[in-house]
């Protein structure tokens, strides 16, 4: 029999309700917290996790496959004690709502500056002013994935023109113009909203620098969802002090949690969200489909053949 472990802060016992009549023959377990994690992880077989600390990894010596929880892997395949002969697998394909929908919760609040509304309200300060439009603004989207491509409908949707970056090109009815990653500054100069939903690799690794942000217009907003690692933190807190733009919503970030005393919690011309795009109050019922049938190979003795496999 198989042991598989949930790691998960929030919803670990929600999965395990939900597999285990279906699996009957792997034994489950939720664990919620690193302290549960470590007194289960040299039985494992199976985890689901979004990811797991390397001395607990470098414990888990009966552990064969890691069905990732989110779309990007490398929280786990970066880890020194990953072994070449685990399975790792993502969940890829099924954030295009919730990533669409964050990125304009971002862009409506930045170009809204609801932010300083709810610290008006606060203060019970009656204070209107001209709202920013969406509508015949320019977005520039780095990254023309699943999630890419369902943020560039719904901007179309918006009254918005798309510009798309991205590494392979794309035909899609929804992107006006498409660029390849060299010409991320050249598109930062044009667009009124930079999102960024791309990878974190070592091609994406701070393509957005101090070139790119001197290149946007002071009008301009940066949005980003992906990872941290594509910006360079430095260059956007010199930018966003300077008024060379005229802010940014961050929802990904180099240092998770970002510590305390970050000049990016004193700027209120920043939005920082914890990391949140990606999740959702139905993301057990999003994720079961992939992570079943990747069960159903696993049992058969299936192993490259999973659903998203990652090649390490």
């Amino acid at each position: 029999m198989y042991n598989l472990v949930v790691f998960e802060q929030h919803r670990a016992e929600e999965f395990t309700e939900a597999l285990q009549p279906q699996f009957p023959e792997i034994a489950m377990y939720a664990a919620s917290n690193a302290e549960r994690l470590a007194e289960l992880v040299e039985e494992m077989d199976i985890l689901l996790a979004f990811g797991i600390p390397d001395e607990l990894l470098r414990r888990a010596s009966k552990l064969q496959w890691i069905q990732g929880l989110g779309t990007g892997v490398d929280y786990i395949t970066n880890l020194p004690s990953l072994r070449k002969d685990m399975i790792v697998t993502s969940m890829r394909g099924i954030h295009g709502p919730q990533m669409s929908e964050m990125a304009f919760l971002q862009m409506l609040a930045l170009g809204r500056n609801f932010p300083q509304m709810v610290r008006n309200q606060d203060l019970a300060i009656w204070e209107p002013w001209p709202a920013k439009l969406l509508w015949k603004k320019k977005v520039g989207i780095l990254g023309l994935g699943v999630i890419g491509e369902e943020l560039a409908r719904k901007c179309k949707a918006f009254g918005m023109s798309v510009y798309g970056i991205d590494i392979v090109r794309k035909e899609s009815d929804s992107v006006d113009y498409f660029f390849g990653p060299q010409d991320v500054a050249k598109v930062a100069a044009e667009v009124d909203y930079l999102i960024l939903v791309a990878p974190y690799t070592p091609q994406t690794y701070k393509i957005v620098d101090r070139k790119v942000l001197s290149a946007m217009k002071p009008t301009a907003f940066l949005v980003n969802i992906a990872r941290g690692e594509l910006v360079d933190e430095d260059a956007l807190i010199e930018a966003l002090s300077t008024g060379e733009i005229a802010g940014a919503a961050l929802d990904a970030l180099v240092q998770e949690p970002l510590p305390s005393d970050h000049p990016f919690w004193k700027m209120k011309n920043v939005i920082l969200t914890p990391h949140v795009g990606g999740r959702s109050d139905i993301y057990v019922e999003q994720t079961l489909p992939i992570i079943e049938e990747n069960l159903r190979r696993f049992l058969k003795g299936e192993r490259k053949d999973l659903v998203n496999f990652v090649t390490l």
